[in-house]
């Protein structure tokens, strides 16, 4: 069964048509597959989609429906919530002491990353879906096989 980890920068494309949003659907949707997200991505979410209506992608009376559907998934677990220990945050601090200045990564990225990294250890996921061009590169550097749904 193959596993999954998406990042707040593909999730966003299951709710809104943009470039990548029929990759990312195929994946969640894939028979057998195990879709994870982190607990940092429910709340991530919901600046993702503040900034749609800002950008007038969605409408202000349609992001309350978008957000319904993003709960709903959640619900059925569609998407399976991946908690966040007190742990991670150190894991957090080193990715970042690590690539930080090289590559940028930034703090909510690296906490999104230590979650892929122990589903990753576990066996859980196999791919880290991410829309995020320098997270996809840090995901590369730290091991993970990478997939970005706007470039496939």
């Amino acid at each position: 069964m193959p596993g999954y980890f998406f990042d707040s920068s593909a999730v966003g494309k299951l709710y809104h048509g943009e470039v990548g949003s029929e990759c990312v659907g195929e994946l969640v949707d894939q028979a057998g597959s195990g879709a994870y997200i982190s607990r940092l991505t429910v709340v991530e979410i919901q600046s993702v989609f503040a900034g749609k209506v800002r950008t007038g992608e969605i409408s202000v009376d349609d992001v309350e429906a978008v957000r319904n559907r993003f709960l709903a998934d959640l619900k059925m677990r569609k998407l399976k919530v991946a908690a966040i220990p007190h742990a991670y945050f150190g894991v957090a601090e080193s990715l970042i002491r690590q690539h930080g200045i090289s590559l940028s990564l930034r703090t909510l990225d690296a906490l999104q990353l230590t979650v892929a990294l122990d589903l990753h250890s576990r066996g859980l996921i196999q791919r880290f879906v991410a829309a995020d061009k320098i997270l996809c590169k840090v995901a590369v550097a730290v091991g993970l096989d990478v997939l970005n749904p706007e470039q496939r």
